[in-house]
């Protein structure tokens, strides 16, 4: 598994179509886009020796998240079995467990999962989702389960946080012409994703009508005893936002510009992962670490550069 080196951040590129595997914003779905500098592209490497073999975890960059493969059923129209993300503490952890082979020409890699599956790229225009499936005839494996591994490499400093939109009430009147658009475009979506669409449009929304889910933190000292620790809920998926209330909940027990604060997902093998774009649609709960600027936690942090 030469292609992959602990620590890192990779791409991973279909052979056949070109497009990236990508964790849907979601933070459940895992499908491929042309996109190639987004976060969501990104993957952060976790080697795992056992016994004589060496296995790999991959993990999202976006949001931390790990690439599983599942019993479910692939969606309509896609060969095999779902592929998704799950957490870092999801009990079937051998769902997240994969082996990387070298194709015959030594320029890609088959994804093998722990099962004996292998990750397969489906669709190029439309049903553009991976799954995982058996390869019938080693002999004659599909050209849709070929990737290609893209180095990223790493930031020198942490990117600079997306601005909010679509959060600050009171609400603005919108322009009817614009919304009724807006509107035809995505008539099929529930509620609450009709909501976040039109966040992302930049159109102004009152603030009780963003998704809000539970986020639990804590606040280590730098020996690793606990200083502080909460619960509260929050609203939307603005990063930016989340931090400043963090610094707000934390007000009382240090005296650091908001800027200063790092926002952190547990990972499996213990590393804390950077928090840097905006949270997931789901409402699913949060558990963030908080690392502070000038620390060995914060100094430790490592970011992937995906406009290089």
């Amino acid at each position: 598994m030469e292609q992959f080196h602990h620590g890192q951040h990779v791409r991973l590129r279909s052979r056949v179509h070109g497009t990236y595997l990508h964790a849907d914003e979601d933070g459940h779905g895992v499908s491929l886009h042309h996109r190639r500098a987004s976060m969501n592209a990104a993957w952060a490497v976790h080697l795992h020796q056992f016994q004589n073999a060496q296995y790999l975890l991959l993990h999202s960059a976006a949001y931390g998240r790990y690439l599983a493969a599942t019993d479910a059923p692939a969606p309509l129209g896609h060969r095999g079995l779902r592929v998704e993300q799950r957490n870092y503490n999801h009990p079937e952890v051998d769902a997240l467990v994969w082996q990387a082979i070298l194709s015959e020409s030594g320029e890609e890699v088959y994804l093998r999962h722990i099962g004996g599956r292998r990750l397969r790229a489906n669709g190029r225009h439309w049903n553009t989702d991976a799954s995982v499936d058996y390869a019938d005839d080693l002999d004659n494996i599909s050209r849709k389960m070929l990737w290609v591994v893209e180095d990223i490499p790493a930031r020198e400093v942490a990117p600079p946080l997306p601005r909010p939109t679509g959060v600050s009430p009171p609400c603005p009147f919108l322009d009817l012409r614009e919304l009724s658009s807006v509107l035809a475009k995505f008539a099929l979506l529930g509620f609450f994703d009709l909501m976040m669409v039109l966040c992302d449009y930049g159109l102004q929304l009152p603030h009780l009508t963003l998704r809000s889910r539970l986020i639990m933190y804590v606040l280590p000292t730098v020996y690793g005893a606990l200083l502080a620790r909460g619960t509260f809920v929050f609203r939307g998926r603005s990063v930016f936002r989340l931090r400043k209330e963090l610094a707000r909940q934390l007000g009382v027990f240090v005296n650091v510009e908001v800027s200063d604060l790092f926002m952190c997902l547990p990972t499996q093998d213990g590393r804390l992962f950077p928090l840097v774009v905006d949270l997931p649609r789901s409402g699913q709960t949060l558990h963030i670490i908080v690392a502070v600027a000038g620390t060995p936690a914060q100094a430790a942090l490592r970011y992937a550069d995906v406009d290089a």
